[in-house]
Order: C-alpha cells, then sequence, then structure tokens
C-alpha cells in the first residue's frame, strides 16, 4: 500500500502562501467540507475565532502531487531552507532551447506573483535551472 504525502510548511500568512503555490504549480485550493459552499461559511459553522488566517491547503488535481498544507506560525524565517521544492515545468522537453523557455515564461509568472530571482544556474552536465525565492522568503527552483 503506498504512503500518502503532505508537505506542510510554516508561514506568516497561510492564504497568500497558499494563493502563490497555486499558481506556480497549478494546484487547486481544497474544496471546503460537504455541506458547504465555502471555507469561511464552514469556519463559521464550527465557530472558530475571526482569524481564519491560520490554515490553508492545496492539491494536485490530478490526484498525483503531495497535498500542501500551509500553517501560521508565530516566528519568521531566518535561515536557508533544509528542504525546498523543484518546480519541474521543463521535463520531458527535449529541446533545450524549449525547455529553457518554458522555465522562463514560468518565472516570468511567478514573479508576477510575488516571487524574487536568486539566480540563474548551469550544470556541466547541462542542466539549467532558476532559484527563487517564495513572497515569504522560501527558496525554491524552476527547472
Amino acid at each position: 500500500m503506498a504512503v500518502a504525502v503532505q508537505i506542510v510548511l510554516d508561514c506568516a500568512h497561510p492564504s497568500a502562501q497558499a494563493a502563490f503555490w497555486q499558481i506556480a504549480l497549478d494546484y487547486r485550493l481544497d474544496p471546503p467540507p460537504p455541506g458547504f459552499t465555502s471555507w469561511d461559511d464552514a469556519k463559521k459553522a464550527w465557530g472558530l475565532p475571526e482569524d481564519w488566517d491560520q490554515v490553508s491547503a492545496i492539491s494536485d488535481p490530478d490526484g498525483v502531487g503531495p497535498r500542501l498544507f500551509f500553517q501560521q506560525v508565530p516566528e519568521g524565517k531566518t535561515v536557508k531552507n533544509r528542504l525546498h521544492l523543484d518546480v519541474s515545468v521543463g521535463r520531458g522537453i527535449q529541446d533545450p532551447e524549449e525547455r529553457w523557455a518554458t522555465v522562463v515564461a514560468r518565472v516570468e509568472r511567478l514573479t508576477a506573483a510575488g516571487a524574487a530571482v536568486v539566480e540563474e544556474r548551469r550544470h556541466e552536465h547541462g542542466d539549467h535551472w532558476m532559484v527563487m525565492t517564495d513572497p515569504e522568503g522560501n527558496e525554491f527552483c524552476v527547472q
């Protein structure tokens, strides 16, 4: 039996981080629980405090990739990530120029959504990727 994986990300603003990573990964916001038309309706019904930006989650619409769960924590990011995500938009594209154009297009889209470019890297064996940070400063790569 396969084990399901959920990646949990500590952050200051779960809703904003979830919105950014939806764009990065082509994921979707988890739908509200059965019987509710929105998460706000569910949270009101459950009597949760008005500060609802404590958690958020997104999932792969195809059910292949792991769910990402964002939880609010009081402390900010202070050091380099020990784990980072690779956004592999060029995987399977054989032509190097087309693959890099696909990477650059995603980088531009993510920059418009609040990411920052750290540096472009190229491996001696031909791999080529962009190191970026998300809106809260977490490092990730686009390849």
